[in-house]
C-alpha cells in the first residue's frame, strides 16, 4: 500500500464498501456526535468524512488534533446509513473507519478559518494567503485560473500560434506607467527594467520572421492598485500576427476569447465569435461616457444640448452657449420613485467630485423639477420624444465642458442601472472600441501628444500625417471590452521608418530622441519590417469575470496589497549595506 494514499478524498464511492484505503489530508473539521468522532479530511480533490468511535484507539489522538493538521488515515470505507446520506458531497454516501492514524505535521491555533467562506480582514487574508486558498472558493479560483490559461494556451497554438519567452531584464519604455529598476552590479550607475510589456520585442519577433507569436506574459508596471488591476505585475495573453490588417486581428482573436467565456460560462450566454460590435471612440464616449462601455445595460447617454439654445433654463444655455455641452440619462419607469431618488443622486454625483446632477421627474407625462419649470412642458416634451422616453420616464442632466459632462454621464448611466435593476444578468456583452485618436491636446504641456499608442499605425499613413490636423488623426488602434471592463489594448503598428519618425515629430520628438529611446526598433525596421498587428488581453481580468469577482486579488495566487506591499514575504525590504555597495547605490532619504 501506498505510504500516504491509495485514494484522494473525493474519489471513494458505494462501489468502494468494504475496501481498506488509505487517505491523506488536512483535518477540515471536527464533530463529536455521543462519544463517535467525525473528521472532514480534505485534500485538494475534495472531502472525505472520518469516523472513530469511542471504543476506537486512534480516536484521542484524533480527538487531540487542531484544524489543518495534517494526517494519514488507514481505516475500511463502509456505508453511511440512508439518514444521514450528504447528497451535497461526491463522496457522501460512505465513510471511512479509521484504524490507523499517522501524524504528518502539527498545526497551531489558527490566525484565520478556513472551514468557512465568511469575509476576512484583507490584511490578515493577505499575510496568511496559504490559508486563504485553502478556503474552497479560493481554491475553485486559483483552479479556474489554471484552466482558463490552459484553455487560451490550446486554442492558440490550434490557430497557429507559437509561443516564445521575451526577456524579463530589459530597457526602460514609455508604455504611460513608472518602470520597476534592477541595477547592474557589472554595470555600476546603470539600471535594467522590468518589461511594462514585452511590446517592442514582440514586434522584432515580427521582423525576424516570425509570422504568428504569443505568450502568457508576466508585465511589471509600478502603479498604484485598482479593483481591476494588481499593483507590481500581472499576466496577459501577448500576441502579435504579420501580415496583417485590423479585420485578421479581431478574426483571430475573437475566437479564442468567445471560446474560453463558453467553456466556462455555466448557463451564462456570451457574445458568440465575429459578433463582436465595433464601437468608434467617439461614438462611444458619446453614447456611453466612457472608452469601456457595459453593454448590458440598455440605458445610452443623448447629446441634449441644442434644446437649450436660448432656453429659459439659463444655467444651461450659458453653459451651452459658452462651448459647453448637456447630455442626458433616461431614468425609465420612476414615476413611483420619490424625489428622494433624484436628490440622491444629485448627491452621489456631489461625491464623486462634480458640481451635482441636474433632473426632471415625469408621471403620466406631468414634468417636474426646476429644470423643466424653467424649461417648460413643451421643450421637455420635445426633448423627451427624441430621446425615445414614455410618459412614466425621467431625466438626468450632465453639463460643462465636454469631457467633465461626459465622464460624468457615463457613471450616471452606470448608477442609473443599477439602482433601477436594469443591467442584463448572466451574460458577458463584449465589443471593440476603434478608431481611436492617434493624438490629444495636454492642456499641463500645453502640446499635441500620443493618446494611446505611439507604435501604432496612423490611418492615412503618411500624407494623413502632412496634410491633416494632428487632433483629426486616427489611428488603427482598438480596446476590447466586456462588461465594462477593459481587457486589452491592441493596434495595426508603425512599421516603417518614415512614418515613425513623422508620427513623433508630431509630438515634438526629434530624429535623435527617437534613434536613441527606440534604437532597437527603429534599427530593425530600416532592414524591412512586414505589417504587422496585436492586442494582450488581462489573463487576471479575464479570470476575474468568469470567477464573478468583484476585485482582481481574488483570482490572483499571491497579490500584494494595496500599497504594493507582499505582507507573506515582507517585501519590499530594505538590503544589508553590503550589497547596495556591490551595486554602487546609496540611500537618499526622502524629505
Amino acid at each position: 500500500m501506498h505510504a500516504y494514499r491509495t485514494h484522494s478524498c473525493a474519489e471513494l464511492r458505494a462501489s468502494d464498501v468494504g475496501q481498506t484505503v488509505r487517505l491523506s489530508g488536512w483535518i477540515h473539521r471536527k464533530r463529536d456526535h455521543g462519544g463517535v468522532l467525525f473528521i472532514d479530511l480534505r485534500d485538494h480533490y475534495g472531502l472525505t468524512q472520518i469516523v472513530a468511535d469511542q471504543d476506537n484507539p486512534v480516536q484521542k489522538l484524533l480527538d487531540s488534533l487542531k484544524l489543518e493538521s495534517v494526517i494519514t488515515v488507514t481505516g475500511q470505507v463502509v456505508a453511511r446509513a440512508p439518514e444521514v446520506v450528504n447528497p451535497k458531497l461526491p463522496t457522501g454516501e460512505i465513510e471511512v473507519a479509521a484504524r490507523e492514524v499517522e501524524v504528518q505535521s502539527n498545526a497551531e491555533e489558527l490566525p484565520m478559518p478556513v472551514s468557512t467562506e465568511a469575509d476576512y480582514p484583507e490584511e490578515i487574508r493577505l499575510k496568511y494567503r496559504y490559508l486563504d486558498l485553502r478556503r474552497e472558493q479560493m481554491h475553485r479560483n486559483i483552479m479556474l485560473r489554471s484552466a482558463v490559461i490552459a484553455s487560451i494556451r490550446r486554442r492558440m497554438i490550434e490557430q497557429g500560434f507559437m509561443e516564445f519567452q521575451t526577456p524579463i531584464l530589459t530597457a526602460s519604455s514609455p508604455e504611460g506607467a513608472r518602470d520597476y529598476l534592477v541595477p547592474s552590479r557589472v554595470h555600476p550607475g546603470k539600471f535594467y527594467a522590468l518589461p511594462q510589456a514585452p511590446q517592442m520585442f514582440k514586434q522584432l519577433i515580427m521582423v525576424a520572421g516570425f509570422d504568428r507569436y504569443f505568450q502568457i506574459a508576466p508585465c511589471f508596471r509600478d502603479e498604484d492598485a485598482r479593483a481591476d488591476r494588481s499593483p507590481g505585475e500581472f499576466y496577459q495573453l501577448d500576441l502579435e500576427m504579420s501580415f496583417v490588417t485590423q479585420d485578421d486581428v479581431f478574426a483571430a482573436l475573437e475566437p479564442v476569447l468567445s471560446g474560453v467565456f463558453q467553456e466556462f460560462a455555466e448557463g451564462r450566454t456570451v457574445t458568440p465569435a465575429g459578433e463582436f460590435p465595433r464601437i468608434p471612440f467617439r461614438e462611444a464616449i458619446l453614447k456611453y461616457g466612457t472608452d469601456k462601455p457595459d453593454l448590458r445595460n440598455p440605458l445610452l447617454i443623448h447629446d441634449v444640448g441644442s434644446h437649450f439654445q436660448g432656453s429659459g433654463f439659463g444655467l444651461f444655455a450659458k453653459i451651452v452657449e459658452g462651448g459647453g455641452v448637456v447630455r442626458a440619462v433616461a431614468a425609465p419607469n420612476t414615476a413611483d420613485k420619490s424625489r428622494k431618488f433624484f436628490d440622491d443622486m444629485n448627491e452621489w454625483a456631489r461625491g464623486e467630485g462634480y458640481a451635482g446632477l441636474g433632473y426632471a421627474t415625469r408621471k403620466a407625462g406631468e414634468w417636474g423639477g426646476p429644470i423643466a419649470k424653467n424649461h417648460g412642458a413643451k421643450g421637455m416634451d420635445k426633448l423627451a420624444d427624441e430621446m425615445g422616453l414614455g410618459p412614466d420616464d425621467g431625466i438626468f442632466f450632465a453639463a460643462g465642458k465636454e469631457a467633465e459632462a461626459a465622464k460624468l454621464a457615463g457613471a450616471a448611466r452606470t448608477r442609473v442601472g443599477e439602482q433601477l435593476d436594469l443591467i442584463e444578468k448572466g451574460a458577458f456583452r463584449f465589443c471593440w472600441i476603434v478608431d481611436f485618436p492617434m493624438y490629444e491636446y495636454d492642456d499641463e504641456t500645453k502640446k499635441v501628444d500620443f493618446s494611446h499608442n505611439p507604435f501604432s499605425m496612423p490611418q492615412g499613413g503618411l500624407e494623413a500625417l502632412e496634410t491633416k490636423d494632428p487632433l483629426d488623426i486616427l489611428a488603427w488602434q482598438y480596446d476590447i471590452v466586456c462588461n465594462g471592463v477593459e481587457l486589452s489594448s491592441g493596434a495595426i503598428r508603425n512599421h516603417r521608418p518614415d512614418i515613425m519618425y513623422k508620427a513623433f515629430e508630431i509630438a515634438g520628438y526629434t530624429r535623435e530622441e527617437v534613434d536613441r529611446d527606440f534604437s532597437g526598433m527603429i534599427n530593425a525596421f530600416k532592414f524591412g519590417a512586414p505589417p504587422h498587428g496585436g492586442s494582450a488581453p488581462g489573463i487576471d481580468r479575464i479570470v476575474m469575470l468568469i470567477a464573478g469577482e468583484p476585485n482582481i486579488r481574488e483570482v490572483v495566487l499571491f497579490p500584494m496589497n494595496q500599497k504594493a506591499e507582499d505582507l507573506m514575504m515582507n517585501a519590499p525590504a530594505e538590503v544589508p549595506a553590503r550589497h547596495l555597495r556591490e551595486l554602487g547605490i546609496r540611500i537618499v532619504e526622502p524629505s
